[in-house]
């Protein structure tokens, strides 16, 4: 039990990093759908 505080801190972190990865690409991909014309979009 020693190593609780360690664990659920990596834990904690891990999270937070993936979190922020997928903001993060995310946010690049909302960026670049607005340089695509609406022709090149075969989703819309």
């Amino acid at each position: 039990m020693e190593d609780v505080g360690f664990i659920a801190t990596s834990y904690v972190i891990t999270f937070a990093a993936l979190v922020a990865l997928a903001v993060t690409t995310w946010r690049a991909g909302k960026q670049l759908s607005r340089e695509v014309s609406d022709e090149d979009k075969p989703w819309t």
